[in-house]
């Protein structure tokens, strides 16, 4: 019911967003607004000025960033604003190569009903800097800023844009509802240290559809109090898969539930479909539940399938305890391709909250060259097992 629901706001949300676009009445160009297309000149401030006089006119509005190059700071487009709120981003951006420039964000969207952002120019991060920093430390967690970020955005519509080279994450929506990302492209090099593809955080109601990403981290992650998310029809790789978590590290933390991901291709990714979180005690238990993982295809992916309720990344945890998160009705059905790990499909869940009715459906996985007869694990897990199983499923 709750997919059912979710699908109709999404077609319902674009629906209204391509009819908005369509109907522009205000047209707000930044080069009118003293903006330099050499690619050296700062230009938050002639960006900021467009953006607060469509915002405070009536009507539809659009914010336009012609072709060129635009070299910019941090910068934070505040609403409410009146009406619907087009930007369209046919010019690179380019952020400072200095990797303190700004704290956790570089372009961020806040209180905003109704956005469109969309165009065919690019956000280059020019990430290399802090990668390089962070490389020569294998402990690095560092709060690089984030490409694109949305706060706080009701009705939100991101399609079409390039996001290449990201000091931290590419993209992450917090505290938002009902936005949707169509034909994104995401790039960054394999090794870049905590570049995710796109961040879900506090939301309900995200689809993600037709994009392709490639990055050093996480393709999609989904965190703490993530509700009714659709995700379809995306490619990832390289990266860290499509994630749950990881959740439980601290208290305070929401539940996360009503996840959908179908139709999607994994490749040279170092996890497939990957629920994580941390062995640790909390006061009070989190809960990940409804969870369906569909039509899946894995080419020389490590880690296809897995369930880690002792993530616990660098061995820093000194006194490890069962997760108190509890997962439950998590389905993965029609999953095939290659696995580069001889453990195909992990199912590690917590001992004090063991994993409940998790179901494999026509699974299919075959080895590498080179990887060995492949096998399934499970501890401290209830479920069941249909349809072809290769391997044999531990269920």
């Amino acid at each position: 019911m709750a997919a059912k629901v979710l699908f109709a706001l999404c077609l319902l949300l674009v629906f209204i967003a391509e009819s908005q676009a369509t109907k522009v009445n205000n047209l707000f160009n930044v080069m009118n607004y003293g903006a330099t297309a050499d690619g050296k000149t700062e230009n938050s401030a002639a960006f900021l000025k467009a953006w607060r006089d469509a915002c405070n006119s009536n009507g539809n509005v659009t914010v336009m960033i012609p072709r060129g190059t635009y070299f910019l700071k941090q910068i934070v487009f505040n609403g409410p604003c009146r009406g619907w709120t087009n930007v369209i981003i046919d010019g690179d951006l380019i952020a400072p190569t200095d990797p303190s420039f700004a704290t956790d964000k570089w372009i961020s969207f806040r209180y905003v009903k109704n956005l469109i952002v969309s165009g065919q120019g690019k956000l280059d991060g020019q990430g290399s800097s802090a990668w390089e920093d962070c490389n020569k430390n294998h402990n690095c967690r560092p709060s690089f800023p984030i490409s694109m970020t949305f706060d706080y955005v009701t009705n939100g519509y991101i399609h079409h844009l390039s996001s290449i080279n990201s000091k931290g994450g590419h993209f992450k929506t917090y505290g938002c509802e009902n936005i949707r990302f169509t034909n994104v492209k995401i790039s960054a090099p394999g090794d870049s240290p905590n570049t995710d593809g796109i961040k879900i955080s506090n939301s309900n109601g995200v689809a993600i559809e037709r994009v392709n990403i490639g990055t050093g981290d996480d393709c999609i992650a989904i965190i703490s109090g993530s509700k009714n998310v659709l995700i379809s029809n995306v490619f990832c790789g390289p990266g860290h898969g499509i994630s749950v978590g990881s959740l439980g590290r601290d208290d305070g933390e929401e539940n996360v539930e009503n996840i959908k991901v179908r139709n999607c291709t994994l490749s040279d990714t170092t996890n497939g479909l990957r629920i994580k979180s941390w062995a640790r005690t909390l006061s009070k238990p989190l809960k990940a539940s409804n969870f369906v993982y569909e039509d899946i295809v894995m080419n020389n992916v490590y880690n296809p399938i897995i369930i880690d309720q002792e993530y616990c990344p660098g061995g820093t945890c000194s006194n490890k305890d069962p997760s108190h998160v509890e997962i439950s009705d998590v389905s993965f059905k029609n999953i095939r391709g290659s696995s580069n790990t001889q453990v195909a499909v992990n199912l590690k869940c917590s001992a004090k909250f063991p994993c409940k009715n998790i179901t494999v459906n026509t699974i299919d996985l075959w080895q590498n060259r080179g990887v060995g007869k492949l096998s399934n694990l499970c501890s401290n897990v209830n479920g069941a097992s249909y349809g072809k199983q290769n391997p044999s499923s531990c269920l």
